[in-house]
């Protein structure tokens, strides 16, 4: 990895409106919620924070609308101490928004409209260059155009930058050959491992056909996280089980963008793969013991590292 300790992150930024309920309702139902919050939010967003709350040098690349939900974003995103430089704005889209409902076992359902998110192009990545060319890490996700990502891995690899993908959401269609042969970390859930590959993880040797699968795409290192379970790579052919932080659930909504911004952290310190990966559920424990997504993220000393 490079000596830069520098991270970038490309991707999405929405303003969450979050409602909590007892129950999901079914189709055509109406059910009582017991709570209301409106949250910065987005994964791309998300994982800005979780790395800068954890000590990294962030730099975030993203598309807002001029509104008001994009200027209290970028305040918010400056307050964490996050480089918005190219953080720019469009009166073409609104920000994104999402909108989420959680039950009282802390799952949650989450419908997008990703707005200005959509028009975040290859050539904004061209005017982040500079900044890309200069980390050791690329952290991206899928919600923000496939073009644009391409871009990002393209340039972060002429760099020597390290390009970590988190596929999420999953697209129906299969993802570009060009995007994973430029990725050189995946980390997909169950599901989304699932999607990509057509295997269902179920125990220790259907996750090694998956990871495996992944790897025969372009991906070298793959690390699926399972939940309560934790997560599950393979070094070498040596599968491997980080397992979870047992933890008072709350609300899952960004666990999984802190696994991926604490993963990268630990990476940029020099720690080893199951290291990082110890160190990214630790992290992700502590979010899902809390409600909301980025309010929710810890602070280094939250995690004992």
């Amino acid at each position: 990895m490079k000596e830069s300790k520098k991270i970038v992150v490309v991707g999405s930024s929405n303003t969450d409106m979050v409602i909590r309920t007892r129950e999901f309702p079914r189709p055509g139902e109406t059910v009582m919620g017991e709570g209301f919050m409106t949250n910065n939010g987005g994964k791309g967003a998300n994982q800005a924070v979780a790395t800068a709350r954890l000590g990294a040098e962030v730099a975030f690349v993203a598309k807002l609308g001029h509104d008001a939900n994009g200027d209290s974003t970028i305040a918010k995103l400056r307050s964490e101490g996050i480089d918005v430089t190219h953080v720019t704005q469009t009166a073409l889209r609104p920000s994104g928004v999402a909108l989420i409902t959680i039950n009282s076992g802390g799952e949650n359902t989450i419908i997008v409209d990703s707005g200005a998110n959509n028009l975040l192009s290859p050539a904004d990545i061209a005017d982040a260059a500079a900044v890309i060319q200069d980390a050791a890490v690329v952290l991206m996700q899928l919600e923000t155009p496939i073009p644009t990502l391409i871009a990002a891995a393209r340039e972060a690899r002429n760099s020597g930058a390290t390009v970590v993908l988190n596929p999420a959401p999953m697209p129906d269609t299969p993802l570009p050959a060009e995007l994973l042969e430029n990725t050189d970390i995946l980390i997909p859930n169950e599901g989304e491992a699932a999607k990509l590959t057509g295997i269902t993880i179920s125990d220790e040797q259907t996750a090694r056909e998956a990871i495996m699968a992944i790897r025969r795409m372009g991906v070298q290192t793959v690390i699926v996280t399972v939940g309560k379970r934790g997560a599950i790579t393979l070094e070498g052919d040596r599968l491997i089980t980080v397992p979870a932080v047992k933890a008072d659930v709350v609300d899952t909504t960004a666990a999984g963008d802190t696994f991926c911004g604490a993963l990268c952290v630990a990476l940029c310190e020099g720690r080893s793969l199951t290291d990082a990966i110890a160190m990214a559920n630790r992290a992700a424990a502590v979010t899902v013991s809390r409600m909301g997504a980025q309010q929710a993220m810890p602070h280094r000393a939250d995690i004992g590292l």
